[in-house]
């Protein structure tokens, strides 16, 4: 079992920046890899990146540049660090336990997911 929650989401003008950060409990070593989605209104979840036990990232088109994900050491905890944000950045931001696959080419989502935090970015 693996528990999720979400934390730091909040009201940031366009350009702003912002980290919202996942608090991973549970099995952490059974975790190959944590991913951050995001759902805009009306539309389905997209991947905004993901990090690997082994640091391997990978990031969405629409967010590359501008976003870093990390891990602390223990692995309790994932960031994601946002800047130069847009308002379509807008959407609840959910982090998951799931797979990067070895080239860092793909994530595969697993079944634990956190309850999302809402990031709205105002123009």
């Amino acid at each position: 079992q693996v528990h999720l929650v979400e934390s730091g989401g909040g009201l940031v003008q366009t350009g702003g920046s912002l980290r919202i950060s996942c608090a991973v409990s549970g099995n952490i070593d059974s975790i190959n890899a944590m991913g951050w989605y995001r759902q805009a209104p009306g539309k389905q979840r997209e991947l905004v990146a993901a990090v690997s036990s082994e640091s391997t990232t990978l990031y969405g088109d629409s967010v590359k540049g501008r976003c870093t994900i990390s891990r602390d050491n223990a692995k309790t905890t994932v960031y994601l660090q946002m800047n130069s944000l847009k308002p379509e950045d807008t959407g609840v931001y959910y982090c998951n336990a799931g797979v990067l696959d070895y080239n860092g080419k793909y994530y595969y989502p697993g079944d634990y997911w956190g309850q999302g935090t809402q990031v709205t970015v105002s123009s």
